[in-house]
């Protein structure tokens, strides 16, 4: 990277920010945090003008259920061009002419409604033969329109009381009856509380004249006019989108690219009539950069390494490989490296990778994975698709060496005594004494990995000049010395017979590099001529560099048995498939087809996540701990139209 500084007059801000979004590789950074003295600075807080009406646009745009989309470079070039006052008044125009056409659109939605309830109800009556005008003109009797439970209806039968306590129903369904009662004008109170008591629901016909019949006719016609204005408005929607849209299409990329390249404004500084920008931009565009700024001829700027401004934290956009790059998807969830920092996605690529083939080997099912991850990327652009397709390599290759094929252990006999003249597959993985060999190889591994680690870290740390991480600290030299020494000594006598391990290898190569260790900090201040950093209270140091060591020998042993898992997971394969073909033993014929298949789809998948996430646990737990910090941030160029 390279930190570029700008400098010009205020009244070329905008021409600047212009040019720097247009680039697409400008990544904007606090002008202020890059000088020391900012009594003369004044940071911008403007408002962005540009924000309320691509709102605007948007809004109104969206409602008519259409989506704008950002043109082209050459498209947009090749239209009209506008100011800002223009910009402004067509996006209120549009926003006005679709917000009054959607109101309008709603504002009948709400009578189709209403008409529809209003048709729902008085249908319930039309087995009434009632003039609804005749009846309103009554003198002396109140007529009720509602529903009554089914439950309320039949204890009508019984109540005698009250003459007047008569229900007329028109209609009915499986839980209510509908219908109408009548009752004198002295007598409504008494009667509507009984058929309230009844759980009586009112239905009011107040707005409508005429029978029932007529009624629903009236409401039938109101609503197909409705409905029927309902088209006429999307029809004008349509026709103002079909008008407007190439217009639409062109303020709606103007106004996101003005409002984009505003916002860069606000991290920059005034200084008088002046003004500073400062932003990250890759090394190898920096001449492509500088003849862009040429085109302000009253602005200066100057670039700087990025190796030279660590204190500001250069963003990080890493370059791998195109087999290694989608193992950047693991990197950036742990977090990215810093500047001075490895990057680590070729070491997770290659671990990731070897771990998972050999936790979930199987030709079979290993070819599947890999064929569904091509799916994913090819259809849903998932990253963890690229990903699959070479763990499910990994697992064919050692499915193979396993003899596995979709469980069946000894499917591939037939290829080994063709190619290799062996009798069987080379590796039997149930047999107790190949068992132990796995296990043993796993732990293999996991110390293999746990060095490599260790390496990485002195390397990076030797990079970044911090001599105490990279001498004196448990994935130092110090510590590389005491866990190869374990290894070798222990490990060595246990497993091959070695006797090694006396009173001067104690001493030198495991009680030393502990006292190392113990005084990791204070040799680091020594090394490094920082005497401030040496402690203060010797009673505080002692106590915390106890724990802190002791810590440090648990992680060496929890590291290295954490890889336990590698060999248990092979093994966990075998049983898993052996349980499944006993199942399918148990049913002749196409039963056992289709349990063998049922079987082996779950267990990749089931298995598949497992292995996955534990792998991905070595990686960050075992692994990253010792080496990487993942402190760096992205590079964010600022861009308008996002790639894909």
């Amino acid at each position: 990277m390279k930190v570029v500084s700008i400098i010009g007059r205020m009244k070329d801000l905008e021409h600047v920010t212009t040019i720097c979004g247009k680039s697409e590789v400008f990544h904007p950074d606090n002008a202020l945090s890059f000088y020391s003295d900012t009594s003369q600075f004044t940071p911008l807080t403007e408002e962005n003008p540009y924000v309320d009406p691509l709102q605007s646009l948007t809004d109104a745009v969206s409602s008519i259920r259409k989506k704008l989309t950002l043109l082209p470079e050459k498209k947009k070039a090749s239209a009209a061009p506008m100011d800002d006052k223009q910009l402004f008044a067509y996006a209120q125009k549009i926003a006005t002419s679709f917000s009054s056409l959607q109101a309008q659109r709603q504002k009948t939605q709400q009578q189709i409604q209403k008409y529809t309830q209003d048709l729902g109800q008085f249908e319930h009556f039309t087995g009434l033969d009632l003039d609804l005008d005749a009846i309103r003109a009554c003198k002396y009797i109140k007529v009720r329109f509602g529903r009554l439970p089914k439950e309320s209806f039949e204890k009508l039968n019984s109540y005698t009381e009250n003459p007047y306590v008569i229900f007329f129903p028109s209609s009915n369904d499986e839980h209510h009856y509908w219908g109408v009662y009548f009752a004198p004008i002295e007598l409504v109170s008494e009667v509507d509380r009984i058929f309230s008591g009844l759980y009586f629901e009112r239905i009011w016909l107040t707005t409508f004249t005429g029978s029932p019949e007529s009624a629903c006719d009236d409401i039938r016609k109101s609503r197909e006019k409705s409905i029927n204005e309902i088209k006429n408005i999307d029809s004008q929607i349509s026709s103002l989108w079909e008008k407007e849209r190439a217009k639409c299409q062109y303020v709606y990329t103007v106004l996101t690219e003005k409002s984009v390249y505003f916002g860069i404004r606000r991290y920059a500084a005034r200084y008088h009539g002046n003004f500073i920008l400062t932003g990250w931009i890759p090394a190898e565009k920096q001449e492509t950069f500088s003849k862009l700024l040429d085109e302000a001829n009253s602005v200066e700027y100057s670039f700087a390494d990025a190796k030279d401004e660590l204190e500001h934290s250069p963003p990080i956009k890493l370059k791998n490989r195109l087999f290694i790059r989608p193992f950047e998807f693991f990197v950036d969830m742990y977090g990215l490296p810093a500047y001075d920092e490895i990057d680590p996605t070729p070491f997770v690529a290659f671990t990731y990778v070897l771990l998972f083939g050999i936790m979930f080997g199987d030709l079979g099912q290993g070819l599947v994975v890999s064929l569904v991850g091509w799916a994913m990327w090819k259809w849903k652009k998932m990253k963890l698709g690229k990903i699959l397709v070479p763990c499910g390599i990994s697992s064919a290759i050692f499915g193979t060496l396993f003899g596995s094929v979709f469980g069946l252990e000894h499917a591939l006999d037939p290829f080994y005594r063709t190619v290799f003249h062996l009798e069987e597959k080379p590796i039997e993985v149930m047999d107790a004494q190949t068992t132990n060999m796995i296990i043993y190889t796993a732990i293999g591994i996991g110390l293999a990995l746990v060095v490599v680690a260790i390496l990485i870290n002195i390397y990076s740390s030797l990079r970044r000049r911090n001599y105490e991480s990279a001498l004196f600290g448990p994935n130092g030299v110090a510590g590389l010395v005491f866990y190869c020494s374990v290894v070798i000594g222990f490990g060595g006598q246990l497993v091959m017979g070695w006797q090694i391990v006396n009173t001067a290898y104690v001493i030198g190569l495991i009680i030393l590099p502990l006292v190392v260790i113990f005084f990791r900090e204070v040799l680091g201040a020594l090394l490094e001529k920082r005497p401030e950093d040496l402690p203060k209270n010797w009673g505080d140091f002692i106590m915390q560099n106890f724990f802190e060591v002791f810590e440090y020998l648990l992680s060496y042993a929890t590291n290295t048995m954490s890889f336990l898992r590698v060999g248990a997971f092979v093994l966990v394969h075998a049983g898993m498939m052996l349980v499944v073909f006993t199942l399918a033993e148990m049913l002749p014929g196409i039963g056992y087809v289709i349990v063998a298949v049922i079987g082996n789809v779950f267990i990749m998948c089931l298995e598949g996540l497992l292995v996955g996430i534990q792998v991905l646990r070595l990686e960050f737990y075992e692994m990253f701990s010792r080496f990487f910090d993942g402190t760096g941030r992205a590079f964010h160029p600022v861009t308008v139209r996002e790639e894909d």
